[in-house]
């Protein structure tokens, strides 16, 4: 039986918005990246940054951490929607909606589903495959620089501040390590191969599973 859902948990530098989309393709499914934010922003009229703004936790750790990364354009945590004056909502209860529509798209002809901790919320189906892009922080940043305009030092900048970010976001609402293997089937490292051969990996197994 193939999976009829793929989750890719892709850290800075690994090509996750490439390949994720190709292998989305390939396999006859939905690609679900920015469109799960945008989903649930409409459904309680805010975001995590909003809700970290009005929240005391902004303050101090994690929601300093989420409350910067929510201003960085690469970081995926899903802060492509602001809609003000629509009351404060808890960064926990955006993290349940964000669930849900996970889960909903998992339910409805099944998806590709990028970041968003997918993975863990997924945890339980037989029928998805949980698959991590990873690679050293210095192949990672080359790779990145590669293919952005700032220059090196900004580019530095956004891979710790993401995957930072990223992590935060992850053992906050989860208690979880990201990075643990444990979560996967398949880990790849992402900075050795071209973006379609790790495609290829991926679709590979997910028709094998």
């Amino acid at each position: 039986m193939s999976a009829r859902v793929v989750t890719i948990s892709a850290t800075f530098g690994t090509d996750g918005s490439t390949i994720g989309p190709a292998v989305a393709e390939r396999l006859g499914l939905r690609f679900v990246d920015r469109a799960i934010p945008e989903l649930v922003a409409g459904e309680i009229g805010c975001t995590l940054e909003e809700a970290l703004v009005h929240d005391g936790r902004a303050e101090s750790g994690i929601g300093r951490i989420l409350a910067g990364a929510a201003r960085l354009p690469t970081v995926a945590l899903g802060m492509d929607v602001y809609i003000p004056d629509h009351g404060f909502v808890p960064p926990e209860e955006f993290v349940e909606h964000t669930e849900r529509v996970i889960t909903r798209m998992a339910d409805r002809g099944g998806a590709v589903l990028l970041g968003r901790a997918a993975a863990v919320v997924l945890a339980g189906r037989d029928d998805a495959l949980h698959v991590r892009l990873d690679g050293p922080k210095d192949r990672r940043l080359a790779r990145a620089i590669a293919g952005t305009p700032p220059p090196d030092r900004d580019v530095e900048r956004m891979l710790e501040d993401n995957d930072r970010a990223r992590t935060a976001y992850v053992k906050h609402f989860y208690g979880v390590d990201p990075a643990d293997p444990r979560l996967y089937h398949l880990v790849i490292d992402a900075t050795r191969l071209p973006a379609s051969a790790t495609a290829d990996l991926i679709v590979g197994a997910a028709r094998a599973f």
